[in-house]
C-alpha cells in the first residue's frame, strides 16, 4: 500500500497505541534478561526500526519478546560468561536470519512441525512464569532459571514482602481484567504499570525498584570475538535465529489474516536480522516480531511501514526525555505483567486436548516442553526436531508402503490377449511374470522396507516388471533399494523390465547408475510392451 494523507491518518494511531502495548514489556524483559531496562528499549528501537523498514510485512510491529530474552538468559547462562559475549550471540543470530532470508531458504523455518512450536513456547511461558515467583513476592531473581528460582521460593515465602506482593497481584489483575475495547486504543499492561507505579509512590513503599535507566542513545558495544568462541557460539545463534524466525513469520501470518495480504517471508528474515544485528551492537536485547504489538497497530488503523517506524521513533523519545520518570517502577509490577505474558505464551489451546492428540505427537510434545523447562531451548529444539522427524519418516513409511503394490501376473491372464499364443495351455497357477507398481513419492522413510516387502516376491518369479508409471519422485535412498532389488533378481536368475519412467525418476535412477546393468530394450513405456518382452525372457 502506498503512504499517503489518507494512510498516515491510521498510521500514526497504530504506531502511538503500538509503543503504549509495548513499552512496559521492553523495560520488564530489560529487567528479566538481567541487562537492565534500557536493554529492552535498546532492542524495541533497532529491531522496531529496521524490521519495518527491511522487513516483508507492512504491518508488523517488532521488539523484544518472552521467547527472544528466554533464549538469551539461556545463551548468558550456558555459553557466554559475560553480557559482551551474548550480545555477540545476538549480532551472529541476526546474521544468520539475514543469510536466511537473502538464501530464500528462511520460508522452510515455517515448516516446523507445531508440536515442537507448541511445546517449546509453553516451556518458555512456564519458565516466565516460575523465575518471576521471586519478585513477584519481593525477593530479587535467582540465577540458575527453573530449577534456581524454585529452589529459592520457600526462603522467598519466609521473607515475604506483603507490599510487592499487593503490587504484583494489583499489575496482574489490572492486566487480566482489563476490558479488550479498551484495549484497542490502551493496552493493558500500560494501565498496569502505571497503576503499580502509583501504589508503589502513594502508599506502598520499600519494594525493590528499577532506578534510574541510562538517558540518551546506547553506544556501539563492538568487540572482537575470538575464533574458539565464534565456533562455540554458532551453535546457540542458530537457535536465536531460527526462535526468533519462527516468532516472526508467526507474526505476519496474523498480519496476513487482518489486512488480506501476503508478507514475504524472505525480505521479513533480512528485515529482523538486521534489527536484530544492530541491537547486539549497541546492547539491545534480541528481538522478533511481536503477535500482540501487531495487533494493536492494526486494530488502531496502522497500515503501512510508517506505523512501525513511528513506533521506534517513539521509543527513542521516550528513552531520551521519559528516562528518569521509570526509576521508581516496581519489580513487582513488572513481575504481574510479565506473569501474564507467560501465562499468554503457553499453548492452552493444545494443552486441553492432550488426551486427543496421537501418542506420538504427544511424546514430541512433552519432550520439547520438559527439556524446555529443566535443560535449555537449544537441547529441546534439536531433540524435539529429530524425534518430530522419526514421527514423520515413521507415518511416511506406512503411507508409502501401502502405495506399493507387488502382484503376481497368471500366464493366462497376462497373455489372453496374444492372437499367437493358446492361453488354455498355461497351468491354472503358472505365474512367471511378477508385477510391481511402485505410486506417488519414495524416500528414505521407506527405503528400510522395501526390500524386505518386495524382495521375497521378485525371486518367486522369473520375470518382473517394475512400474514407474504412477511414480511422482524417488529420492537417493528409495533409488538405491531399486538397485538392491534388481540386484536380488539377477542373483535369483529373475529378468527385471522397468516400465513408465517420466519426469525426475529416470533422472535420479541413472544419476546413481541403477539401470547400467539393464539392456536398453528392457526399458518400455507401456504394459503392452512389458509384455512383448516378457514373452521373448519366457520363450513364449
Amino acid at each position: 500500500m502506498r503512504f499517503g494523507i489518507k494512510t498516515l491518518r491510521g498510521d500514526i494511531p497504530g504506531g502511538v497505541t503500538a509503543t503504549l502495548a509495548a513499552l512496559p514489556v521492553a523495560l520488564a524483559l530489560g529487567v528479566a534478561s538481567g541487562m537492565g531496562a534500557a536493554a529492552g528499549m535498546y532492542g524495541a528501537i533497532a529491531v522496531g526500526f529496521f524490521a519495518a523498514v527491511f522487513g516483508g510485512t507492512p504491518t508488523r510491529i517488532s521488539g523484544p519478546t518472552a521467547p527472544m530474552t528466554v533464549a538469551l538468559v539461556v545463551i548468558v547462562s550456558s555459553y557466554a560468561s559475560n553480557f559482551t559475549e551474548a550480545l555477540t550471540v545476538v549480532v551472529m543470530a541476526g546474521m544468520l536470519q539475514v543469510l536466511l532470508g537473502l538464501s530464500r531458504i528462511g520460508r522452510f523455518v515455517a515448516y516446523t512441525p507445531h508440536v515442537v512450536t507448541s511445546g517449546l513456547m509453553s516451556g518458555i511461558g512456564i519458565i516466565i512464569m516460575v523465575i518471576h515467583i521471586l519478585p513477584f513476592l519481593g525477593s530479587a531473581p535467582a540465577p540458575g532459571g527453573v530449577i534456581g528460582a524454585v529452589r529459592e521460593v520457600s526462603e522467598a515465602i519466609v521473607n515475604v514482602n506483603y507490599n510487592a506482593v499487593a503490587i504484583a497481584v494489583v499489575g496482574l489483575g489490572v492486566g487480566v481484567v482489563w476490558p479488550r475495547r479498551l484495549a484497542r486504543y490502551l493496552p493493558g499492561p500500560l494501565p498496569a504499570l502505571v497503576v503499580g507505579t502509583v501504589l508503589c509512590v502513594l502508599w506502598l513503599g520499600d519494594v525493590p525498584v528499577i532506578g534510574g535507566i541510562p538517558t540518551g542513545l546506547p553506544e556501539l558495544r563492538l568487540t572482537i570475538p575470538t575464533a574458539t568462541f565464534l565456533i562455540r557460539a554458532l551453535e546457540p545463534a542458530l537457535i536465536l535465529a531460527l526462535l526468533g524466525s519462527v516468532e516472526s513469520l508467526r507474526a505476519s501470518l496474523t498480519s496476513d489474516s487482518y489486512t488480506g495480504t501476503r508478507h514475504n517471508p524472505s525480505r521479513e528474515l533480512v528485515g529482523q536480522g538486521v534489527g536484530n544485528m544492530v541491537s547486539g551492537l549497541f546492547g539491545g536485547l534480541p528481538g522478533a516480531g511481536s503477535k500482540t504489538g501487531t495487533v494493536t497497530n492494526l486494530r488502531a488503523g496502522g497500515k503501512t511501514r510508517v506505523s512501525g517506524a513511528l513506533y521506534a521513533i517513539l521509543m527513542i523519545g521516550v528513552l531520551l526525555g521519559l528516562g528518569r520518570y521509570v526509576a521508581p517502577i516496581p519489580h513487582a509490577v513488572l513481575a504481574g505483567i510479565l506473569m501474564k505474558v507467560g501465562w499468554d505464551i503457553v499453548d492452552w489451546r493444545l494443552l486441553a486436548r492432550l488426551h486427543r492428540l496421537r501418542r506420538e505427537h504427544l511424546l514430541v510434545m512433552l519432550i520439547t516442553l520438559g527439556l524446555t523447562v529443566f535443560v535449555d531451548l537449544v537441547t529441546a529444539v534439536a531433540i524435539g526436531l529429530i524425534v518430530s522427524g522419526m514421527v514423520h519418516a515413521r507415518q511416511l513409511q506406512r503411507l508409502e508402503l501401502d502405495s506399493v503394490i507387488s502382484v503376481p501376473l497368471l500366464d493366462r491372464t497376462f497373455f489372453s490377449g496374444e492372437e499367437d499364443v493358446d492361453a488354455a495351455a498355461f497351468s491354472p497357477d503358472s505365474a512367471r511374470v511378477g508385477l510391481v507398481e511402485l505410486k506417488g513419492s519414495l524416500t528414505v522413510a521407506s527405503s528400510p522396507k522395501l526390500a524386505s516387502v518386495i524382495g521375497a516376491n521378485v525371486k518367486d518369479h522369473e520375470a518382473v516388471i517394475l512400474d514407474f508409471t504412477g511414480a511422482t519422485y524417488l529420492d537417493d535412498s528409495a533409488a538405491m533399494v531399486i538397485g538392491q532389488l534388481m540386484e536380488i533378481a539377477r542373483n535369483e536368475q529373475t529378468e527385471c523390465i522397468v516400465m513408465g519412467l517420466s519426469g525426475l525418476v529416470p533422472r535420479t535412477l541413472h544419476a546413481l547408475g541403477i539401470l547400467k546393468h539393464l539392456p536398453g530394450h528392457r526399458v518400455v513405456e507401456t504394459l503392452e510392451e512389458a509384455r512383448q518382452v516378457s514373452r521373448g525372457i519366457l520363450g513364449i
